[in-house]
């Protein structure tokens, strides 16, 4: 789609609107902009401006497919394990049965997906220490998982659906081996990045900002 004709959003209806899409078409897309989510991943804020990421994106057939099968093999042990023996309403159960049934078929044609976005991290430790000890001020992934959301809400703007996973993690020797990732990476996020079928839209939240939100001290509520 050219820019001329995309439909053009603002900022906070992107973040509004922006949701996992995990079915898409075989449209392909376009290398620009693959470039254009690059370019505003890298824009996200991190500690010292270190950026500990690196993207591999995957297009080529049979390393989608080696990944597909690795993902697949993690489903199938994970869906066992989380599946919910009990619902407290209908709406609840029908909820989950629609985002499970998206989940599955992601896992079953994730090869077929035009582009999976790998993002990387090199294995470091950002604790700083003075005479007093250490001074944990947070983990590393802290300054990629911004990086991560700004890929994702760029190609919102794109009109481009993805979906953060990391079911691969179960098996994340043997993706390292199929991309050739050397070992001192963390492989956090698989992106599936593609054209969707799905629509955008303000997505169902269980815990809405007023329930989760303190002023001042703990538990001192405000209604918005």
């Amino acid at each position: 789609m050219s820019e001329a004709t995309r439909p053009q959003i603002g900022l906070l209806e992107g973040l509004m609107t922006n949701r996992a899409m995990r079915r898409f078409t075989d449209e392909p897309v376009d290398e620009e902009d693959i470039w254009t989510c690059l370019k505003a991943a890298v824009q996200a804020p991190s500690g010292g401006n270190i950026q500990p990421y690196q993207f591999l994106i995957v297009q080529d057939p049979d390393t989608k497919l080696a990944l597909a099968e690795l993902y697949r093999r993690g489903w199938a042990r994970y869906e066992i394990a989380i599946a919910p023996t009990g619902f407290p309403d209908d709406a609840a159960r029908e909820g989950w049965e629609r985002n499970n049934r998206a989940t599955v078929h992601l896992a079953q044609n994730l090869e077929h997906v035009p582009v999976l976005v790998l993002l990387l991290m090199p294995s470091i430790d950002m604790t700083v220490h003075d005479d007093e000890g250490p001074m944990p001020v947070g983990p590393t992934h802290a300054s990629v998982y911004p990086a991560i959301q700004n890929f994702m809400l760029a190609a919102r703007s794109l009109g481009l659906g993805t979906a953060m996973t990391t079911l691969h993690r179960i098996y994340e020797d043997e993706v390292r081996e199929v991309c050739g990732i050397p070992d001192r990476y963390e492989v956090l996020a698989l992106l599936p990045l593609g054209h969707p079928t799905g629509k955008w839209g303000v997505a169902p939240r269980h815990r809405p900002a007023e329930r989760i939100t303190s002023w001042d001290r703990f538990g001192e509520k405000r209604t918005p």
